[in-house]
């Protein structure tokens, strides 16, 4: 069976992300894959959509060449067209002119013509067609000027036809979209390159699933570039568009041929290697090994082929091997860019490209397009990494990609009706800073010395605020703050904090992993999060921090504070956009006792804020609000809410409420329980404040960022401490001053100097 001239077995109309794809298998034709450079490839493409309806047409060759709805709906226009005229018989004799013996004498060459337009080159050639067609009617207004009424009367039917030609020819998209070029040059131009502008397609090898596009690029601003691993990362800025837009342009979509067959071989050779689940598990620990297995088989392969391969050719090659193997495609890229926080695969996959939110730029819309086939590979691959579940029973799977430092979401149907979509989570390597902080202005000096000096009085704190609002990176920071001679329990049903890292420098820090909250099923191998915190609370005296209070864990939680068994610093999240609405959530659903709430002694709240209603959120503290414990039923009737800090948005800062310190029982509590006056407290939090802004000052003066990371600042913190422990000794008392320019000194010669050192290592490392 053929239809438009092409065997059935040659092309294929695929759904892909809900709209139909015209897959065409061009890998014997005789002619070049591609509609804008070749009139036959056209031709076939035209003919086929003549009995065929498709949203996009893919061209499958070495390189898959995809032309999206646009231009798919310019070809279908003229084969619509084509077929109505072939109807009609445009060039029938009532259209040729006056029908009369004087007048059949022009039918002949007018009839040539007329095929030639409608006929001959409307399905190879449109745009020369067109021309073709205006320069007819060009010639016939020419005659009609000097020509006598007997020619006139036997061509105005002609040139009626020409007319009515001439109209729809400019009411299809293809013309109107070419019209301003073509009729501003004076000759025929060579419309090769006008086809190109009309018909551009978007070109990805055809071993890898995602679409990478380009088009438009030339009218986009380049806000920023940097290169993630072997890939190029530009952020652009269109005119039309409110997001950013992100591409990527990884090396793998523009590998030379003889690279590609190479490419290709080495896939096959290795392709019997199925991971299982032991090997996919420790994904991060083996990716090297199989990188260097499949360098060898490249070797091997291209040495059999007698093809030049360089060593860094071999190398770049054997990582793309793997990316697609054993990695995640082309997510990886996104995946190493620790600039980006979230990545958004939306379904139907393949109807709209991949989302990012990048944490200088906000949410963009990426350059990359996933499909159906991908997505499921993925979804197999996070089943037999994570051992759970995914079909229509489970229609949620919750995983950490552990290699990748990542949480990833995925869910189907039912529960999402058209199809899977997935939902990434980029944990930041190591963890934010208050002095980190400071430098971005998401607090004052004046905020991190006293949330700083609260954490090591034992104070418990709830951080509050929306998702995106930083309250994880603000637990992180503040963790930081924990004396290093403290025990430390964390409880996540999420692993978004660093363990690992804290532990590498210097913390002592026990995890406990509880059941997800948005698993569908329960699985017998994971505990529940009220359990696992009575479990923390018997593990001995420890600083407890819960990544986040969401339900009837918040119980346990609230009891063990008030009766003192939680023996130490407690830290949680919650969301919620002020004190008294964590009040609220936690009372009224949560079900925690008033008097049980009264145990919080401060709640931080974060926020994005939109300045002067700008599309750019900067996310910022707003709101330190101390938990008063003497009312009894609503803490914001009775006085219970007492803010110690509250944000300025014109002056972009956090304000001391100096006057409500009078009523500050957190003050007069730790007044009692340290035997530090007032003023020794507020030279404290002073001397802090100006320790984490002196750290600040320095790296921007010396441009050192690596200054204000977790190792750095962690070290320069319990330095602080520890001079002021021997000063203590020394002299019975602290000279606030005198230590602060005694700690100054340290830092300059003895930290600023190493990080220094580090950063020169790594830079000739890199290059």
């Amino acid at each position: 069976m053929k239809i438009g001239g092409f065997k059935v077995g040659d092309f294929v109309v695929k759904d892909v992300g809900g709209k139909r794809a015209l897959i065409l298998d061009c890998k014997n034709c005789v002619y070049s894959a591609s509609l804008a450079e070749d009139h036959h490839c056209r031709f076939h493409a035209i003919k086929l959509l003549q009995e065929l309806e498709a949203d996009k047409i893919v061209l499958a060759e070495v390189y898959e060449r995809v032309y999206e709805e646009l231009q798919t709906k310019m070809l279908m226009e003229i084969a619509n067209f084509s077929q109505k005229i072939a109807i009609e018989g445009v060039w029938s004799y009532n259209h040729l002119g006056k029908p009369s013996k004087e007048c059949e004498q022009y039918f002949p060459e007018r009839h040539q013509m007329v095929v030639r337009i409608a006929n001959d080159l409307l399905s190879y050639d449109p745009l020369l067609s067109y021309l073709t067609l205006l320069q007819e009617l060009r010639k016939e207004e020419e005659k009609f000027r000097v020509a006598g009424p007997a020619y006139v009367a036997c061509t105005e039917p002609y040139v009626a036809t020409l007319v009515e030609l001439k109209n729809r020819f400019e009411s299809m998209l293809i013309i109107i979209r070419a019209r301003k070029i073509l009729t501003e040059l004076n000759e025929l131009p060579d419309l090769v390159s006008v086809y190109k502008s009309l018909l551009e397609a978007d070109i990805k090898p055809s071993f890898i699933g995602s679409k990478l596009s380009f088009a438009g690029i030339e009218n986009f601003e380049l806000l920023d570039e940097y290169q993630i691993k072997e890939s190029t990362t530009q952020i652009m800025s269109d005119p039309n568009k409110v997001e950013k837009l992100y591409f990527i342009n990884p090396p793998e979509y523009s590998l030379a041929p003889d690279l590609y067959f190479v490419y290709s071989k080495t896939k096959e050779i290795v392709s019997s290697y199925k991971p299982g689940r032991t090997s996919l598990s420790t994904v991060a620990t083996s990716r090297r090994y199989f990188e260097r297995l499949y360098e060898s088989t490249i070797k091997e392969v291209a040495a059999y082929n007698k093809i030049a391969i360089s060593p860094d050719d071999m190398s770049s090659l054997a990582k793309v091997v793997a990316r697609y193997s054993v990695g995640y495609g082309i997510l990886e890229i996104l995946l190493n860019d620790r600039k980006i926080t979230d990545v958004y695969i939306d379904s139907p996959i393949g109807s709209r490209p991949i989302y990012i939110v990048h944490s200088d730029y906000g949410q963009c819309q990426t350059n990359i397009t996933f499909t159906e086939n991908e997505a499921n590979s993925l979804i197999s691959k996070l089943r037999a990494m994570s051992s759970r579940p995914f079909d229509e029973a489970h229609p949620v799977l919750d995983f950490d990609l552990p290699d990748m430092e990542t949480r990833v979401a995925v869910i189907g149907p039912p529960l999402s009706p058209s199809n899977s979509a997935f939902a990434f989570r980029l944990h930041k390597m190591t963890p934010w800073t208050l002095e980190q902080f400071i430098d971005v202005n998401y607090l004052n000096p004046l905020a991190a010395g006293l949330l700083s000096f609260f954490i090591d009085m034992q104070a418990t704190t709830l951080i509050a605020g929306s998702r995106g609002s930083g309250k994880t990176s603000l637990l992180q920071a503040v963790m930081l703050e924990i004396p290093q001679n403290t025990r430390i329990i964390t409880q996540e049903d999420t692993l978004e904090l660093p363990i690992t890292y804290l532990k590498e420098i210097g913390f002592s820090i026990q995890r406990l992993k509880t059941r997800s909250p948005i698993s569908v099923s329960i699985t017998e191998t994971e505990v529940d999060p009220a359990e696992a915190l009575r479990t923390a609370l018997r593990l001995g005296d420890s600083a407890l921090v819960i990544g986040e209070v969401r339900s009837k864990e918040a119980k346990v939680l609230y009891e063990a504070m008030r009766v003192g068994a939680a023996g130490n610093v407690v830290l949680g999240t919650i969301h919620a956009d002020s004190a008294y609405s964590v009040w609220d959530r936690v009372v009224n659903d949560l079900g925690v006792p008033t008097t049980s709430f009264k145990a919080t002694d401060l709640i931080i709240v974060a926020r994005p804020i939109r300045f002067k209603g700008s599309l750019s959120k900067h996310r910022r503290i707003v709101e330190i609000t101390e938990i008063k414990k003497h009312w009894n039923e609503d803490p914001s009737r009775e006085g219970g809410l007492l803010e110690i800090m509250t944000y300025d948005a014109a002056k972009d800062t956090l304000e001391l409420m100096e006057d409500n310190l009078k009523e500050s029982e957190l003050f007069q509590k730790i007044q009692k329980t340290s035997g530090l006056s007032v003023s020794d407290i507020w030279a404290e939090i002073r001397l802090r404040s100006s320790a984490k802004l002196f750290l600040v000052e320095q790296k921007n003066s010396l441009t050192l960022p690596t200054l204000l990371e977790a190792e750095h600042t962690s070290y320069c913190s319990s330095k602080l401490l520890l001079m002021k422990e021997l000063m203590i000794e020394e002299e019975g008392k602290v000279n606030y001053e005198q230590l602060l320019g005694q700690w100054k000194n340290w830092v300059t010669t003895t930290v600023i100097p190493d990080v220094q050192k580090t950063k020169s290592v790594m830079k000739k490392k890199d290059e």
